[in-house]
């Protein structure tokens, strides 16, 4: 090489080492499929190099004019083309914490990636919607509902809504072991059919320690062929049906026609009505042995557990005054 030409890169490595420390900071986003000349420009608008021509340049010499990576990225002005250069091939982007708690229905979590990740929440909806993304992920069905981990992630900023959902579902079928799938089996259950019954459990349960119980519930039900009578179920009913979620329901409610209605229809709902969580999933499948028919929550979201109809009565009774004694006491100055 002439030292005519290696000049030039002497000068970039000697701009890389000097400190730019204290600078402002610039977000550039990087399109999929923009030219090497449009990323120049743009890094020179937000000052992060000063000469677009030598930014080309330099990539030539380093081979790299190809490996610049889509996404958003940080440079502090005055970076230089070298500092850009080993950013833009590395594909150093912005990533942005995101954490989507357990028991996210769909509507849920597309309200939240608004909130944290900009993505707008209808995008969210039609991306966990889309079969062909489904079916490339390996989901069957007509919707992702119940497939989205919670989990904490960190996702690239500008990351796309299909990109989000496609990470979320990774992440639910890299923990997933395959001891599941052979406990599935013995249970003669898909996927799908326990996912719906671990969403329950989440929506039901408060306490760690009686996720097993709830699920024991549901599963004498099942056994027995008596309604799931899953409260959740029909709220989940009623926000796909006015987008609003009720809080608290009256006995009308529980008439709405829909398959998620579990007072109206035996067995399982058609799928999941959130996102549960590791622990939901494994109380589903490994339920405790539990005597019990019936609950009802009581102090503190614990529940109280019966065996008989009447016993769940008196129960249902006792609760009622615990929340009347807890709602006297907030009142109390």
């Amino acid at each position: 090489m002439s030292r005519y030409r290696a000049a030039p890169i002497v000068l970039a490595l000697l701009g890389a080492c000097a400190s730019n420390e204290g600078a402002p900071v610039e977000r550039v986003t990087v399109p999929a499929g923009t030219t090497l000349s449009q990323v120049a420009e743009s890094l020179a608008t937000h000052q992060v190099i000063e000469s677009p021509r030598w930014f080309r340049t330099l990539a030539r010499l380093r081979g790299v004019e190809r490996s610049v990576k889509a996404g958003v990225y940080e440079f502090r002005r005055g970076s230089g083309a070298w500092r850009a250069l080993s950013a833009l091939e590395s594909g150093a982007v912005v990533s942005i914490r995101f954490t989507a708690p357990e028991g996210l229905t769909l509507w849920d979590l597309a309200d939240l990636t608004e909130n944290q990740l900009g993505i707008p929440a209808e995008s969210i909806l039609v991306a966990a919607t889309d079969t062909g993304l489904a079916r490339d992920l390996g989901i069957p069905g007509e919707s992702l509902e119940g497939y989205l981990l919670p989990e904490t992630y960190r996702v690239s900023a500008g990351a796309s809504s299909r990109e989000v959902v496609g990470i979320m579902v990774r992440e639910f079928l890299r923990q997933w072991p395959p001891a599941w799938d052979r406990r599935l089996d013995t249970l003669h259950l898909s996927r799908r059919a326990l996912l719906s019954l671990a969403a329950i459990v989440e929506a039901e349960s408060r306490h760690e320690d009686e996720r097993a119980m709830v699920a024991g519930v549901y599963w004498n039900r099942l056994r027995l062929g008596m309604p799931l009578q899953a409260d959740p179920t029909v709220q989940y009913a009623i926000e796909a049906r006015t987008g609003e979620r009720k809080p608290r329901l009256y006995y009308k409610d529980l008439a709405i026609p829909s398959p998620y209605n579990t007072y109206l229809h035996p067995g399982l709902p058609p799928g999941p009505i959130n996102s549960p969580g590791i622990a939901s999933i494994r109380a589903a499948l490994y339920p405790d042995p539990v005597p019990f028919l019936y609950f009802v929550a009581g102090m503190d979201g614990r529940h109280i557990f019966s065996r008989t109809l009447a016993e769940h009565a008196r129960a249902v009774q006792l609760a009622r005054r615990q929340r009347s004694l807890e709602r006297a006491r907030a009142r109390r100055p």
